[in-house]
């Protein structure tokens, strides 16, 4: 399903969102019409909204779409709200934005998920921060990593220092210790909310990938699937499931979701 502003997405919309390719977006998980997270998502889109085009983007507006989108949706989907202006073309991008919105949906995937694998790639995101569309290159690294038999890639500078997966943040178990890697990366909503949590010990400090041979778990996170283990980085290998993460599953559970 794909909902504009105005109504149900046209062709010329989503034309010009492939061939421009210039927005932001957050994704969510909505469970019976409720989201964990979902101020940290709109504040997400107000800011991203404010980076890209410079422009401010109406909250309401996102919820009231969200809604009409959703209405007499039941059980679990996975939800994009798409910032774009399809009138702002290749040649003349800095022209003054009048930001739209597109909402598409797709089913939730069902816990429990098996654990990924894991290639590490030196890369990094452009403008990490920002939850932008700009998608070639991590979905480029993602197709490398599977065609290698893996299931995603993970990000690395120059020196090994990790710092995201393709769509996900990445968080190791060191002892009592939740760690997340310190680098240039987009700071997810999931991971958010655990951090907000703080009912676990969490750091935030350079994780290598030498370090990981010393760790005792490593685990994804991301708005879909909550959090993920994973088994295999390269070569280095971890049991599918580690007790701190079924404790992290549980505390997430346990976030009140918000009404659309």
């Amino acid at each position: 399903m794909a909902e504009g502003t105005g109504g149900c997405a046209d062709l010329g919309q989503v034309t010009a969102l492939a061939l421009v390719n210039y927005g932001h977006y957050t994704s969510m998980r909505v469970d019976d019409q409720r989201v964990r997270g979902l101020t940290l998502h709109l504040e997400r889109l107000m800011r991203d909204c404010r980076r890209v085009f410079d422009a401010d983007l109406d909250p309401d507006r996102v919820r009231h779409l969200l809604r009409r989108t959703l209405a007499g949706t039941a059980g679990s989907v996975v939800v994009r709200v798409t910032v774009f202006d399809p009138d702002l073309g290749l040649g003349h991008p800095g022209a003054d934005a009048e930001p739209q919105l597109l909402v598409t949906t797709r089913p939730a995937a069902m816990a429990p998920l098996p654990a990924l694998r894991l290639q590490s790639v030196r890369h990094g995101r452009e403008l990490p921060g920002v939850k932008h569309v700009g998608l070639f290159g991590s979905l480029r690294w993602r197709r490398v990593a599977q065609r290698n038999g893996f299931d995603d890639a993970l990000f690395t500078d120059a020196g090994g220092a990790i710092s995201e997966a393709a769509t996900s943040n990445i968080g190791v178990v060191d002892g009592d210790r939740i760690v997340w890697p310190e680098a240039d990366c987009l700071h997810g909503v999931t991971m958010s909310l655990i951090n907000q949590a703080r009912q676990v010990h969490i750091a935030t400090e350079p994780v290598t990938l030498s370090d990981l041979a010393g760790v005792d778990a490593v685990f994804a996170t991301n708005a879909a699937v909550g959090v993920r283990s994973v088994s295999a980085v390269d070569g280095i290998q971890w049991a599918n499931e580690h007790p701190a993460l079924d404790i992290l599953r549980r505390q997430y559970a346990d976030i009140q979701p918000e009404l659309l």
